[in-house]
Protein backbone atom coordinates (compact mmCIF):
# COMPACT_ATOMS: atom_id res chain seq x y z
CA UNK A 1 0.00 0.00 0.00
CA UNK A 2 1.28 3.46 -0.81
CA UNK A 3 1.31 5.89 2.01
CA UNK A 4 1.05 9.46 2.27
CA UNK A 5 4.72 9.59 3.02
CA UNK A 6 5.90 6.96 0.49
CA UNK A 7 4.11 9.52 -2.13
CA UNK A 8 5.29 12.60 -1.14
CA UNK A 9 9.16 11.65 -0.41
CA UNK A 10 10.19 11.42 -4.52
CA UNK A 11 8.40 14.51 -4.76
CA UNK A 12 10.68 16.30 -2.32
CA UNK A 13 13.62 14.41 -3.36
CA UNK A 14 13.28 15.83 -7.57
CA UNK A 15 12.33 19.41 -5.51
CA UNK A 16 15.63 19.34 -3.48
CA UNK A 17 17.82 18.44 -6.48
CA UNK A 18 16.23 20.89 -8.90
CA UNK A 19 16.34 23.73 -6.29
CA UNK A 20 20.03 22.71 -4.40
CA UNK A 21 21.97 19.98 -6.57
CA UNK A 22 22.48 16.53 -6.60
CA UNK A 23 24.48 16.42 -4.01
CA UNK A 24 20.87 16.96 -1.90
CA UNK A 25 19.53 14.14 -3.18
CA UNK A 26 18.28 11.54 -0.89
CA UNK A 27 17.78 14.33 1.85
CA UNK A 28 14.69 13.37 4.47
CA UNK A 29 11.73 15.17 3.87
CA UNK A 30 11.16 14.58 7.31
CA UNK A 31 7.42 14.32 6.91
CA UNK A 32 5.44 14.26 10.22
CA UNK A 33 1.51 15.06 10.85
CA UNK A 34 0.47 18.36 11.28
CA UNK A 35 -2.74 20.23 12.67
CA UNK A 36 -2.47 22.68 10.32
CA UNK A 37 -2.32 20.48 7.46
CA UNK A 38 -2.68 17.01 5.94
CA UNK A 39 1.39 16.80 6.48
CA UNK A 40 4.13 18.88 7.39
CA UNK A 41 7.85 18.79 5.93
CA UNK A 42 10.55 20.10 8.26
CA UNK A 43 13.60 19.56 6.04
CA UNK A 44 14.15 23.29 5.47
CA UNK A 45 14.89 23.67 9.05
CA UNK A 46 18.17 21.24 9.09
CA UNK A 47 19.14 22.20 5.78
CA UNK A 48 19.03 25.78 6.22
CA UNK A 49 22.34 25.48 8.10
CA UNK A 50 23.78 23.16 5.61
CA UNK A 51 23.58 25.56 2.66
CA UNK A 52 23.68 29.45 4.86
CA UNK A 53 20.40 30.62 4.06
CA UNK A 54 17.45 31.81 6.02
CA UNK A 55 15.09 28.76 6.78
CA UNK A 56 11.91 30.28 5.14
CA UNK A 57 13.90 30.68 1.81
CA UNK A 58 14.87 27.33 1.64
CA UNK A 59 11.15 26.16 2.29
CA UNK A 60 10.08 28.62 -0.53
CA UNK A 61 12.49 27.33 -3.07
CA UNK A 62 11.25 23.53 -1.89
CA UNK A 63 7.74 25.08 -2.86
CA UNK A 64 8.81 26.37 -5.80
CA UNK A 65 10.11 23.46 -7.27
CA UNK A 66 7.70 20.42 -5.83
CA UNK A 67 5.87 19.32 -8.38
CA UNK A 68 2.35 17.84 -6.40
CA UNK A 69 -0.42 19.43 -8.50
CA UNK A 70 -2.06 15.95 -8.73
CA UNK A 71 -1.64 14.91 -5.04
CA UNK A 72 -2.18 18.34 -2.91
CA UNK A 73 -4.99 20.76 -2.92
CA UNK A 74 -2.76 23.29 -0.79
CA UNK A 75 0.65 23.39 -0.40
CA UNK A 76 2.46 26.41 1.86
CA UNK A 77 5.36 27.86 3.60
CA UNK A 78 4.58 28.28 7.42
CA UNK A 79 6.25 29.61 10.58
CA UNK A 80 9.85 30.00 10.43
CA UNK A 81 10.18 27.17 7.11
CA UNK A 82 7.52 24.13 7.87
CA UNK A 83 6.43 22.92 4.44
CA UNK A 84 2.33 22.61 4.91
CA UNK A 85 0.65 19.90 2.44
CA UNK A 86 -3.70 19.06 2.29
CA UNK A 87 -4.03 16.45 0.07
CA UNK A 88 -6.56 16.46 -2.72
CA UNK A 89 -9.94 14.48 -1.52
CA UNK A 90 -9.53 11.54 -4.62
CA UNK A 91 -6.09 11.07 -2.98
CA UNK A 92 -6.92 10.46 0.29
CA UNK A 93 -9.70 8.32 -0.75
CA UNK A 94 -7.43 6.02 -2.98
CA UNK A 95 -5.34 5.38 0.08
CA UNK A 96 -7.82 4.41 2.08
CA UNK A 97 -8.86 2.15 -0.39
CA UNK A 98 -5.82 0.52 -0.81
CA UNK A 99 -7.05 -0.94 2.50
CA UNK A 100 -7.76 -4.29 1.02
CA UNK A 101 -7.18 -8.32 1.76
CA UNK A 102 -5.95 -9.61 4.38
CA UNK A 103 -2.60 -7.92 4.38
CA UNK A 104 -4.57 -4.36 4.32
CA UNK A 105 -2.05 -3.78 0.83
CA UNK A 106 1.04 -3.56 2.96
CA UNK A 107 4.23 -5.11 0.91
CA UNK A 108 6.27 -7.58 2.29
CA UNK A 109 9.69 -6.78 3.78
CA UNK A 110 12.18 -5.78 0.96
CA UNK A 111 14.53 -7.96 2.57
CA UNK A 112 13.15 -11.39 4.45
CA UNK A 113 15.11 -12.75 6.97
CA UNK A 114 14.91 -16.46 8.73
CA UNK A 115 14.19 -15.11 12.80
CA UNK A 116 14.43 -17.13 15.74
CA UNK A 117 13.04 -15.52 18.49
CA UNK A 118 13.81 -16.88 22.26
CA UNK A 119 10.59 -16.05 24.38
CA UNK A 120 8.14 -17.04 27.27
CA UNK A 121 10.85 -19.55 28.88
CA UNK A 122 9.05 -21.36 32.28
CA UNK A 123 10.70 -23.90 34.08
CA UNK A 124 9.32 -27.71 34.15
CA UNK A 125 7.37 -28.21 37.32
CA UNK A 126 7.14 -24.72 38.26
CA UNK A 127 4.03 -22.53 37.94
CA UNK A 128 4.16 -20.04 35.22
CA UNK A 129 3.41 -16.65 37.04
CA UNK A 130 3.50 -12.81 36.21
CA UNK A 131 7.25 -12.76 35.69
CA UNK A 132 6.17 -14.91 32.52
CA UNK A 133 3.73 -12.66 30.98
CA UNK A 134 6.15 -10.06 29.57
CA UNK A 135 8.15 -12.48 27.66
CA UNK A 136 5.55 -14.35 26.44
CA UNK A 137 3.12 -11.40 24.97
CA UNK A 138 6.10 -9.84 23.89
CA UNK A 139 7.71 -11.97 22.33
CA UNK A 140 4.45 -13.11 20.09
CA UNK A 141 3.18 -9.77 19.32
CA UNK A 142 6.54 -9.27 17.62
CA UNK A 143 6.42 -12.61 15.91
CA UNK A 144 3.16 -11.83 14.70
CA UNK A 145 4.67 -8.71 12.88
CA UNK A 146 7.70 -10.08 11.74
CA UNK A 147 5.52 -12.75 9.82
CA UNK A 148 2.65 -10.18 8.83
CA UNK A 149 5.97 -8.69 6.96
CA UNK A 150 6.76 -12.19 5.03
CA UNK A 151 9.86 -12.91 7.70
CA UNK A 152 10.63 -16.57 8.22
CA UNK A 153 10.24 -16.76 12.30
CA UNK A 154 10.78 -19.35 13.86
CA UNK A 155 9.78 -19.53 17.52
CA UNK A 156 12.32 -21.21 20.15
CA UNK A 157 10.24 -21.72 23.92
CA UNK A 158 13.46 -21.96 25.64
CA UNK A 159 12.18 -23.89 28.55
CA UNK A 160 14.01 -24.82 31.96
CA UNK A 161 14.12 -28.84 31.77
CA UNK A 162 18.00 -29.46 33.08
CA UNK A 163 19.96 -28.97 36.27
CA UNK A 164 19.98 -30.58 39.98
CA UNK A 165 16.52 -29.84 41.23
CA UNK A 166 15.11 -32.56 38.94
CA UNK A 167 16.64 -34.77 41.62
CA UNK A 168 14.48 -33.95 43.92
CA UNK A 169 11.24 -33.11 41.74
CA UNK A 170 11.67 -37.12 40.11
CA UNK A 171 12.03 -38.42 43.70
CA UNK A 172 9.03 -36.92 44.80
CA UNK A 173 7.24 -37.81 41.79
CA UNK A 174 8.13 -41.21 42.76
CA UNK A 175 7.03 -40.46 46.66
CA UNK A 176 3.32 -39.69 45.08
CA UNK A 177 3.15 -42.14 42.03
CA UNK A 178 2.98 -41.74 38.73
CA UNK A 179 -0.54 -41.24 38.30
CA UNK A 180 -1.43 -38.74 41.24
CA UNK A 181 1.55 -36.83 40.53
CA UNK A 182 0.91 -36.56 36.65
CA UNK A 183 -2.58 -35.68 37.68
CA UNK A 184 -1.69 -32.58 40.17
CA UNK A 185 0.52 -31.30 37.59
CA UNK A 186 -2.58 -31.05 34.53
CA UNK A 187 -4.39 -29.84 36.96
CA UNK A 188 -1.89 -26.63 36.82
CA UNK A 189 -1.34 -27.07 40.36
CA UNK A 190 2.36 -26.90 39.57
CA UNK A 191 3.39 -24.41 42.56
CA UNK A 192 1.92 -27.09 45.04
CA UNK A 193 4.27 -29.69 43.47
CA UNK A 194 7.51 -28.06 43.51
CA UNK A 195 6.69 -27.04 47.18
CA UNK A 196 6.49 -30.18 48.32
CA UNK A 197 9.38 -31.36 46.40
CA UNK A 198 11.64 -28.43 48.30
CA UNK A 199 10.64 -28.84 51.51
CA UNK A 200 10.39 -32.42 51.85
CA UNK A 201 14.19 -31.96 50.02
CA UNK A 202 14.92 -29.31 53.18
CA UNK A 203 13.18 -31.11 56.00
CA UNK A 204 13.94 -34.99 55.20
CA UNK A 205 17.38 -35.88 54.83
CA UNK A 206 16.75 -39.17 53.63
CA UNK A 207 14.43 -37.73 51.01
CA UNK A 208 17.57 -35.46 50.34
CA UNK A 209 20.37 -38.21 49.99
CA UNK A 210 17.70 -40.10 47.50
CA UNK A 211 17.45 -36.96 45.62
CA UNK A 212 21.50 -36.08 45.13
CA UNK A 213 21.67 -39.66 44.04
CA UNK A 214 19.17 -39.66 41.55
CA UNK A 215 20.60 -36.32 39.83
CA UNK A 216 23.75 -38.14 39.33
CA UNK A 217 21.19 -41.27 37.93
CA UNK A 218 19.21 -39.10 35.62
CA UNK A 219 22.38 -36.84 34.46
CA UNK A 220 24.27 -40.06 33.54
CA UNK A 221 21.49 -41.50 31.25
CA UNK A 222 19.55 -44.30 33.53
CA UNK A 223 16.71 -45.08 31.63
CA UNK A 224 14.33 -45.25 34.00
CA UNK A 225 15.21 -41.61 35.66
CA UNK A 226 14.84 -40.20 31.99
CA UNK A 227 11.43 -41.57 31.59
CA UNK A 228 10.41 -40.24 35.02
CA UNK A 229 12.19 -36.98 34.03
CA UNK A 230 10.06 -37.01 30.67
CA UNK A 231 6.91 -37.37 32.34
CA UNK A 232 7.58 -34.45 34.49
CA UNK A 233 8.12 -32.48 31.00
CA UNK A 234 5.28 -33.71 29.39
CA UNK A 235 2.77 -32.99 31.96
CA UNK A 236 4.35 -29.54 32.60
CA UNK A 237 3.92 -28.60 28.93
CA UNK A 238 0.25 -29.82 28.77
CA UNK A 239 -0.42 -27.19 31.21
CA UNK A 240 2.06 -24.51 29.84
CA UNK A 241 0.40 -25.36 26.94
CA UNK A 242 -3.29 -24.44 27.89
CA UNK A 243 -1.73 -21.13 29.14
CA UNK A 244 -0.45 -20.03 25.89
CA UNK A 245 -4.38 -20.96 24.32
CA UNK A 246 -6.01 -19.48 26.80
CA UNK A 247 -3.20 -15.91 26.10
CA UNK A 248 -4.14 -16.67 22.25
CA UNK A 249 -0.36 -17.28 22.28
CA UNK A 250 1.28 -18.91 18.90
CA UNK A 251 3.91 -20.92 20.84
CA UNK A 252 3.20 -24.75 20.37
CA UNK A 253 4.82 -28.22 21.55
CA UNK A 254 6.80 -27.93 18.82
CA UNK A 255 8.66 -24.87 19.71
CA UNK A 256 9.95 -26.09 22.88
CA UNK A 257 13.59 -26.54 23.18
CA UNK A 258 14.45 -26.98 26.71
CA UNK A 259 18.25 -26.58 28.10
CA UNK A 260 18.66 -30.10 27.63
CA UNK A 261 17.89 -30.05 23.70
CA UNK A 262 21.81 -28.45 24.07
CA UNK A 263 23.24 -31.27 26.51
CA UNK A 264 25.06 -32.73 23.60
CA UNK A 265 26.33 -29.85 22.08
CA UNK A 266 28.29 -28.59 25.43
CA UNK A 267 31.34 -30.57 25.09
CA UNK A 268 31.94 -29.40 21.18
CA UNK A 269 31.07 -25.82 22.28
CA UNK A 270 34.14 -25.80 24.53
CA UNK A 271 35.93 -27.66 22.58
CA UNK A 272 35.46 -25.16 19.44
CA UNK A 273 36.47 -22.74 21.91
CA UNK A 274 39.46 -23.87 22.67
CA UNK A 275 40.92 -25.09 19.42
CA UNK A 276 40.50 -21.57 17.94
CA UNK A 277 42.29 -20.26 21.34
CA UNK A 278 39.47 -18.12 22.77
CA UNK A 279 39.03 -19.84 25.87
CA UNK A 280 41.19 -20.32 28.79
CA UNK A 281 41.80 -21.96 32.16
CA UNK A 282 41.42 -19.49 35.04
CA UNK A 283 41.08 -21.17 38.55
CA UNK A 284 39.81 -24.30 36.77
CA UNK A 285 37.61 -23.02 35.36
CA UNK A 286 36.88 -22.89 31.18
CA UNK A 287 35.99 -18.58 30.69
CA UNK A 288 36.45 -16.72 27.72
CA UNK A 289 37.05 -12.88 28.27
CA UNK A 290 35.20 -10.55 25.36
CA UNK A 291 36.83 -7.24 24.99
CA UNK A 292 35.07 -4.49 26.67
CA UNK A 293 33.76 -6.21 29.78
CA UNK A 294 35.13 -5.54 32.96
CA UNK A 295 34.43 -6.25 36.57
CA UNK A 296 33.88 -3.33 39.49
CA UNK A 297 37.34 -3.53 40.11
CA UNK A 298 38.57 -2.89 36.37
CA UNK A 299 39.33 -6.67 35.53
CA UNK A 300 38.29 -8.23 32.46
CA UNK A 301 35.22 -10.35 33.05
CA UNK A 302 35.08 -13.83 32.06
CA UNK A 303 32.04 -15.45 30.24
CA UNK A 304 32.29 -19.41 32.28
CA UNK A 305 31.58 -21.98 29.69
CA UNK A 306 32.86 -25.03 32.03
CA UNK A 307 32.79 -25.34 35.94
CA UNK A 308 35.73 -26.14 37.94
CA UNK A 309 34.09 -29.22 38.84
CA UNK A 310 33.80 -30.27 34.92
CA UNK A 311 30.30 -29.03 34.87
CA UNK A 312 28.58 -27.18 32.21
CA UNK A 313 26.42 -24.08 33.50
CA UNK A 314 24.22 -21.84 31.48
CA UNK A 315 26.24 -19.31 29.44
CA UNK A 316 27.68 -22.74 27.76
CA UNK A 317 24.04 -23.98 27.05
CA UNK A 318 23.37 -20.63 25.54
CA UNK A 319 25.89 -20.25 23.36
CA UNK A 320 25.31 -23.73 22.40
CA UNK A 321 21.65 -22.31 21.23
CA UNK A 322 23.18 -19.36 19.33
CA UNK A 323 25.53 -21.72 17.34
CA UNK A 324 22.76 -23.78 17.01
CA UNK A 325 20.49 -21.26 15.83
CA UNK A 326 23.33 -19.58 13.31
CA UNK A 327 24.44 -22.83 12.09
CA UNK A 328 21.57 -25.48 11.59
CA UNK A 329 18.40 -23.09 11.57
CA UNK A 330 19.98 -20.71 9.48
CA UNK A 331 19.08 -18.10 11.39
CA UNK A 332 20.46 -14.17 10.46
CA UNK A 333 18.58 -12.43 13.15
CA UNK A 334 18.76 -13.55 16.50
CA UNK A 335 16.39 -11.85 19.00
CA UNK A 336 15.91 -12.75 23.00
CA UNK A 337 13.17 -11.64 24.21
CA UNK A 338 14.08 -11.43 27.80
CA UNK A 339 14.21 -9.10 30.68
CA UNK A 340 15.85 -5.78 31.11
CA UNK A 341 18.62 -7.07 33.77
CA UNK A 342 20.06 -9.81 31.27
CA UNK A 343 21.79 -7.10 29.24
CA UNK A 344 25.18 -7.01 30.03
CA UNK A 345 25.21 -11.36 29.78
CA UNK A 346 23.23 -11.70 26.47
CA UNK A 347 26.17 -8.82 25.29
CA UNK A 348 28.79 -10.76 27.00
CA UNK A 349 27.15 -13.98 25.02
CA UNK A 350 26.60 -12.20 21.49
CA UNK A 351 30.20 -10.81 21.65
CA UNK A 352 31.76 -14.42 22.38
CA UNK A 353 29.44 -15.67 19.36
CA UNK A 354 31.29 -12.90 17.42
CA UNK A 355 34.98 -14.00 18.25
CA UNK A 356 34.18 -17.45 17.85
CA UNK A 357 32.37 -17.25 14.16
CA UNK A 358 29.39 -18.35 14.90
CA UNK A 359 27.50 -15.13 14.25
CA UNK A 360 29.20 -12.50 11.23
CA UNK A 361 28.28 -9.55 9.15
CA UNK A 362 25.00 -11.36 8.12
CA UNK A 363 23.12 -11.93 11.61
CA UNK A 364 21.91 -9.63 14.02
CA UNK A 365 22.14 -10.82 17.70
CA UNK A 366 19.25 -8.25 19.80
CA UNK A 367 18.14 -8.23 23.25
CA UNK A 368 14.54 -7.40 23.26
CA UNK A 369 14.88 -5.99 26.84
CA UNK A 370 11.83 -5.24 28.87
CA UNK A 371 10.65 -3.49 32.32
CA UNK A 372 8.77 -5.00 35.26
CA UNK A 373 5.27 -5.65 36.29
CA UNK A 374 4.61 -3.28 39.39
CA UNK A 375 1.92 -3.88 42.22
CA UNK A 376 -0.19 -0.53 43.11
CA UNK A 377 2.61 -0.09 45.80
CA UNK A 378 5.12 0.67 42.93
CA UNK A 379 6.82 -2.69 44.26
CA UNK A 380 7.66 -5.85 42.44
CA UNK A 381 3.71 -7.54 41.63
CA UNK A 382 2.86 -9.68 43.87
CA UNK A 383 0.28 -11.28 46.20
CA UNK A 384 -1.00 -9.87 49.50
CA UNK A 385 1.29 -12.80 50.94
CA UNK A 386 4.35 -11.59 49.47
CA UNK A 387 4.45 -14.54 46.75
CA UNK A 388 4.43 -14.28 42.78
CA UNK A 389 1.14 -13.96 41.36
CA UNK A 390 -0.08 -17.17 39.24
CA UNK A 391 -0.77 -16.70 35.41
CA UNK A 392 -3.91 -18.61 35.77
CA UNK A 393 -4.97 -16.92 38.75
CA UNK A 394 -4.72 -13.50 37.28
CA UNK A 395 -6.51 -14.50 34.02
CA UNK A 396 -9.45 -15.52 35.89
CA UNK A 397 -9.59 -12.37 37.77
CA UNK A 398 -9.27 -10.47 34.95
CA UNK A 399 -12.01 -12.58 32.76
CA UNK A 400 -14.14 -12.35 35.92
CA UNK A 401 -13.57 -8.24 36.14
CA UNK A 402 -14.46 -8.74 32.33
CA UNK A 403 -17.86 -10.23 32.73
CA UNK A 404 -18.84 -7.44 35.07
CA UNK A 405 -17.81 -4.84 33.07
CA UNK A 406 -19.78 -6.42 29.78
CA UNK A 407 -22.94 -7.17 31.82
CA UNK A 408 -23.31 -3.53 32.59
CA UNK A 409 -22.38 -2.20 29.29
CA UNK A 410 -24.63 -4.48 27.19
CA UNK A 411 -26.82 -6.63 29.55
CA UNK A 412 -28.89 -8.17 26.88
CA UNK A 413 -26.14 -10.27 25.89
CA UNK A 414 -27.19 -13.63 25.89
CA UNK A 415 -24.75 -15.98 28.65
CA UNK A 416 -22.84 -17.63 26.36
CA UNK A 417 -21.84 -14.65 24.25
CA UNK A 418 -21.04 -12.46 27.46
CA UNK A 419 -18.99 -15.60 28.44
CA UNK A 420 -16.70 -15.05 24.85
CA UNK A 421 -16.79 -11.49 25.49
CA UNK A 422 -15.47 -11.46 28.34
CA UNK A 423 -12.85 -13.61 27.89
CA UNK A 424 -11.71 -11.84 24.62
CA UNK A 425 -11.49 -8.64 26.53
CA UNK A 426 -10.23 -9.56 29.58
CA UNK A 427 -7.39 -11.56 28.03
CA UNK A 428 -7.00 -8.51 25.75
CA UNK A 429 -6.90 -6.13 28.75
CA UNK A 430 -4.09 -7.28 30.29
CA UNK A 431 -2.39 -8.05 26.90
CA UNK A 432 -2.68 -4.39 25.53
CA UNK A 433 -2.09 -2.65 29.29
CA UNK A 434 1.51 -4.72 28.70
CA UNK A 435 2.17 -4.16 24.94
CA UNK A 436 0.80 -0.21 25.04
CA UNK A 437 3.83 0.31 27.73
CA UNK A 438 7.31 1.30 26.06
CA UNK A 439 8.59 -2.45 26.59
CA UNK A 440 12.14 -0.77 28.19
CA UNK A 441 9.43 0.57 31.11
CA UNK A 442 8.18 -1.04 34.50
CA UNK A 443 4.47 -0.60 34.03
CA UNK A 444 1.96 -0.79 37.12
CA UNK A 445 -0.56 -3.66 36.72
CA UNK A 446 -3.90 -2.37 37.55
CA UNK A 447 -7.01 -3.61 36.83
CA UNK A 448 -9.51 -0.94 36.64
CA UNK A 449 -7.65 1.29 34.20
CA UNK A 450 -7.42 -1.94 31.73
CA UNK A 451 -10.24 -2.87 31.75
CA UNK A 452 -11.78 0.82 31.43
CA UNK A 453 -13.74 1.60 28.17
CA UNK A 454 -11.88 5.18 27.87
CA UNK A 455 -8.40 5.88 26.84
CA UNK A 456 -5.82 3.91 26.02
CA UNK A 457 -6.53 0.50 25.96
CA UNK A 458 -7.81 -3.12 24.83
CA UNK A 459 -11.54 -2.73 25.78
CA UNK A 460 -11.58 0.88 23.65
CA UNK A 461 -10.44 0.04 20.75
CA UNK A 462 -12.57 -3.30 20.78
CA UNK A 463 -15.32 -1.37 21.17
CA UNK A 464 -14.41 0.93 18.71
CA UNK A 465 -14.73 -2.43 16.38
CA UNK A 466 -17.82 -3.66 17.96
CA UNK A 467 -19.54 -0.34 17.36
CA UNK A 468 -18.76 -0.12 13.55
CA UNK A 469 -19.52 -3.87 13.02
CA UNK A 470 -23.42 -3.23 15.32
CA UNK A 471 -23.50 -0.30 12.30
CA UNK A 472 -23.52 -2.66 9.88
CA UNK A 473 -26.31 -5.04 11.72
CA UNK A 474 -28.48 -2.26 12.11
CA UNK A 475 -27.89 -1.08 8.17
CA UNK A 476 -28.51 -4.37 6.91
CA UNK A 477 -25.06 -4.24 4.71
CA UNK A 478 -22.40 -6.76 4.20
CA UNK A 479 -19.00 -4.21 4.18
CA UNK A 480 -18.02 -6.98 1.46
CA UNK A 481 -20.33 -6.09 -1.38
CA UNK A 482 -19.75 -2.33 -0.65
CA UNK A 483 -18.00 -0.58 -3.74
CA UNK A 484 -14.97 1.40 -2.42
CA UNK A 485 -15.21 3.73 -5.49
CA UNK A 486 -17.74 4.96 -3.46
CA UNK A 487 -16.03 6.54 -0.61
CA UNK A 488 -15.32 10.70 -0.84
CA UNK A 489 -13.65 12.37 1.52
CA UNK A 490 -15.47 15.29 2.72
CA UNK A 491 -16.12 16.61 5.92
CA UNK A 492 -13.16 16.97 8.03
CA UNK A 493 -13.70 14.60 10.63
CA UNK A 494 -13.86 12.28 7.19
CA UNK A 495 -10.61 13.76 6.51
CA UNK A 496 -8.65 13.26 10.12
CA UNK A 497 -9.80 9.64 10.08
CA UNK A 498 -9.04 9.20 6.37
CA UNK A 499 -5.52 9.64 7.50
CA UNK A 500 -4.92 8.14 10.66
CA UNK A 501 -5.74 4.82 8.27
CA UNK A 502 -2.88 5.78 5.86
CA UNK A 503 -0.42 5.22 8.44
CA UNK A 504 -1.38 1.36 8.86
CA UNK A 505 1.57 0.06 7.33
CA UNK A 506 4.42 2.94 8.72
CA UNK A 507 2.65 1.90 11.84
CA UNK A 508 3.35 -1.82 10.82
CA UNK A 509 6.77 -1.42 9.90
CA UNK A 510 7.97 0.82 12.51
CA UNK A 511 7.39 -1.58 15.24
CA UNK A 512 8.74 -4.27 13.32
CA UNK A 513 11.87 -2.03 12.67
CA UNK A 514 12.32 -0.84 16.33
CA UNK A 515 10.49 -4.65 17.82
CA UNK A 516 8.53 -2.16 20.10
CA UNK A 517 4.79 -2.86 20.08
CA UNK A 518 3.79 -0.02 21.82
CA UNK A 519 3.96 1.93 18.44
CA UNK A 520 1.78 -0.20 17.08
CA UNK A 521 -0.94 0.67 19.93
CA UNK A 522 -0.58 4.21 20.02
CA UNK A 523 -1.29 3.91 16.52
CA UNK A 524 -4.62 2.04 17.00
CA UNK A 525 -5.47 4.27 19.71
CA UNK A 526 -4.99 7.25 17.38
CA UNK A 527 -7.24 5.29 14.92
CA UNK A 528 -10.28 4.64 17.51
CA UNK A 529 -9.98 7.98 18.71
CA UNK A 530 -10.49 9.46 14.83
CA UNK A 531 -13.21 7.01 14.50
CA UNK A 532 -15.04 8.10 17.87
CA UNK A 533 -14.78 11.66 16.59
CA UNK A 534 -15.96 11.02 13.28
CA UNK A 535 -19.02 8.83 14.56
CA UNK A 536 -20.33 11.78 16.47
CA UNK A 537 -19.92 14.32 13.71
CA UNK A 538 -20.80 12.37 10.48
CA UNK A 539 -24.08 10.45 10.90
CA UNK A 540 -23.91 7.16 8.83
CA UNK A 541 -27.00 5.28 8.82
CA UNK A 542 -29.11 8.74 8.80
CA UNK A 543 -26.86 10.52 6.72
CA UNK A 544 -28.18 13.40 4.65
CA UNK A 545 -27.79 11.27 1.04
CA UNK A 546 -27.73 7.09 -0.37
CA UNK A 547 -23.97 8.15 -1.73
CA UNK A 548 -22.88 10.01 2.11
CA UNK A 549 -24.09 6.84 3.39
CA UNK A 550 -22.09 4.27 1.40
CA UNK A 551 -18.83 6.73 1.34
CA UNK A 552 -19.00 6.57 5.39
CA UNK A 553 -19.99 2.99 5.01
CA UNK A 554 -16.46 2.64 3.13
CA UNK A 555 -15.20 4.65 5.83
CA UNK A 556 -16.00 2.23 8.31
CA UNK A 557 -15.19 -0.82 6.96
CA UNK A 558 -12.05 0.43 6.58
CA UNK A 559 -11.82 1.51 9.93
CA UNK A 560 -12.83 -2.01 11.19
CA UNK A 561 -10.24 -4.12 9.09
CA UNK A 562 -7.39 -2.16 10.24
CA UNK A 563 -8.69 -2.11 14.08
CA UNK A 564 -9.24 -5.67 13.74
CA UNK A 565 -6.00 -6.36 11.71
CA UNK A 566 -3.93 -4.59 14.16
CA UNK A 567 -5.38 -6.02 17.31
CA UNK A 568 -4.73 -9.75 15.96
CA UNK A 569 -1.10 -8.97 15.29
CA UNK A 570 -1.00 -8.00 19.01
CA UNK A 571 -2.49 -11.39 20.09
CA UNK A 572 -6.08 -9.76 20.89
CA UNK A 573 -9.62 -10.61 19.74
CA UNK A 574 -11.91 -8.15 18.00
CA UNK A 575 -15.38 -9.26 18.78
CA UNK A 576 -18.19 -8.64 16.89
CA UNK A 577 -20.19 -7.28 19.34
CA UNK A 578 -19.35 -5.78 23.27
Amino acid sequence: MASVASLLAPRFDAALTAAFGADLAGTDPLLRPSQHADVQSNAAMGLAKRLGRNPREVAQAIVEHLAVDDLCRDVAVAGPGFVNLTLRPEVLAALVTQLDGPRLGVAPATRSHTVVVDYSGPNVAKEMHVGHLRSTIIGDAVVRVLEFLGHEVIRQNHLGDWGTNFGMLIEHLVDLGEEKAAAELSLGDLARFYQEAREKFEEDPGFADRARARVVRFQSGEAESLRLWRLLIEESGRYFDEVYRRLDVTLTPADMAGESFYNDMLADVAAELEAAGLAVVDDGALCVYPPGFTGRDGAPFPVIVRKRDGGFNYEATDLAAIRHRARTLGATWLLYVIGAPQGQRLSMLFAVARMAGWLGDEHRAEHVAFGSVLGADGKMFRTRAGESVRLVDLLDEAVGRAAAVVAEKNPSLGEAARAEVAEAVGIGAVKYADLSSDRVKDYVFDFDRMLSFEGNTAPYLQYAHARIRSIFRRAEVNPFGLDPALLQVVHPAERALALQLTGFEPAVTTSAAHLQPHRLCTYLFDVASAFTSFYEACPVIKADSTETRLSRLVLCDRTARVLRTGLGLLGIAAPEQL
